[in-house]
Formats: structure tokens, C-alpha cells, sequence
């Protein structure tokens, strides 16, 4: 039986950037529609019901974050933001927003398209729980708060299992700082980054990851962490 075709929707008001990501996105076998306004792609978005969204912020008619808000209202899909604003601020601001992935132009393609491929096999994104989640050697078993690396169970505290849970379950996606600090702290704490750090500090420790070349946790500067997504084969 065939695999069906996944869809892809580009939100962007530049022609040739449309263009560009048609021709490689099908390359690669997507089926790709496009709008060059936000309230067409919302149209678009709400009548072909697509697998990812890719969305431009700095659209003619609203900004791409409104586009988001309103999506957000009856839409789980995963959405890609594709922008020049390059600033932290805004990162932070539409990953808090809804938003699954955030790439800044100038892109590199492979790149792209690597995130893209991230999205669409991630059943997190449309809001399903895992008992327990595989990233190659790491083994996190969310039911029973059980890690465990290279079959070796790993000794965790409350504040650094609750961490990489929440890494777990948003596998491949940046999970932002504010987002960790409230969720597991508290919105007292939403600027006690520093508490964060430490944690994930242990967590490296114990995992034997290093923060220059991390096999697991992996820092987007100034915004927040993602756990990279591995083949159940992959080695350290």
C-alpha cells in the first residue's frame, strides 16, 4: 500500500521564496500548497486541514504571530516559522505562542528540511502522550519515572527527571526557557534561569553528554533546550 503524500502549506508573501521551497519540498516528495497572505493561508489551512504549516511572520495583511493566536484557536498542526527577525525576543515570543520550530533567513535547505521531517513524524505535536520515549541509548519512561542509559538505570532528582521529561515529551521540538521555568518551578520563577541551568548541567553530567557536541540536550542560545531526536540505533 502506497504511503499517503504529506502535506506541507508555505505562508509566505515573497513569490520566490514560495518557489524555492515548492521545488524542494517536492523533491522530496510533499505535496506543497502555498498563500502569500495570512488570512488566505488561515482559509487554506482550515479547508485542506495540511501536515505542517510553514509560516513567514512579516505578511501584507497581519502578522504571522496573529496567524498563529488564531490558528492556535482550532489547530494542533505543527507550524514551522520561517523568518528574517532573527532577535531571541521574537524566537521566544511565537514558540510560546504555539509555534514548533522557529528558522531565521538566510536557510540552508538541508537544514529545512531536516526540521520538517523532525515535525511531521513527532505525534507529540498533535497532542498524544507517550509512556515512554526513546532518544538511541536514552530511555525515559514517563509512567513510571524511570531512566535509564545504555541499559543502565541513572539516578535522577525530582527537578532533573521533571526537566527531561518535559524535553521528552516535546521530542525534537525547542522547548523554551520560560516554558520549563513555569512548568516545573513555577511563574514566580519564570526569570530564575539560573536554577535551570544547574539542572541541566546535572543532567548532562549524569548522562555524559557534553553541552559542546551533545549527543541528547541540546542549547538554543538564548531561547531554551530541545532533545535531539535519534534513531532507536543510534550510539554514542
Amino acid at each position: 500500500m502506497t504511503e499517503r503524500q504529506q502535506t506541507v502549506l508555505v505562508i509566505d508573501d515573497e513569490a520566490q521564496i514560495r518557489k524555492f521551497l515548492r521545488i524542494s519540498l517536492a523533491a522530496h516528495g510533499y505535496r506543497v500548497l502555498e498563500a502569500g497572505s495570512g488570512r488566505e493561508g488561515l482559509d487554506l489551512a482550515q479547508q485542506a486541514k495540511p501536515d505542517l504549516l510553514v509560516l513567514d511572520l512579516g505578511l501584507p495583511d497581519m502578522d504571522g504571530k496573529d496567524v498563529l493566536s488564531e490558528l492556535r484557536r482550532w489547530s494542533s498542526m505543527p507550524v514551522l516559522v520561517l523568518s528574517v527577525r532573527a532577535g531571541d525576543s521574537e524566537k521566544v515570543l511565537c514558540l510560546d505562542g504555539g509555534a514548533n520550530d522557529y528558522v531565521t533567513k538566510p536557510f540552508s535547505i538541508p537544514e529545512f528540511l531536516a526540521r520538517v521531517r523532525v515535525l511531521l513524524r513527532q505525534p507529540v505535536a498533535a497532542g498524544v502522550q507517550e509512556a515512554s520515549v526513546r532518544c538511541g541509548p536514552l530511555q525515559i519512561d514517563l509512567a513510571s519515572r524511570r531512566v535509564s542509559l545504555d541499559d543502565q538505570e541513572i539516578g535522577l532528582t525530582r527537578k532533573e527527571f521533571a526537566v527531561l521529561a518535559t524535553l521528552a515529551r516535546q521530542l525534537g521540538r525547542v522547548v523554551t526557557q520560560q516554558q520549563l521555568l513555569t512548568d516545573i518551578w513555577g511563574p514566580t520563577h519564570v526569570e530564575d534561569s539560573h536554577y535551570l541551568r544547574v539542572v541541566v548541567g546535572h543532567l548532562r553530567q549524569k548522562l555524559g553528554d557534553n553541552p559542546a557536541d551533545p549527543h541528547f540536550i541540546v542549547t538554543e542560545a538564548g531561547i531554551g533546550y530541545r532533545l535531539r531526536e535519534q534513531s532507536s540505533g543510534a550510539s554514542r
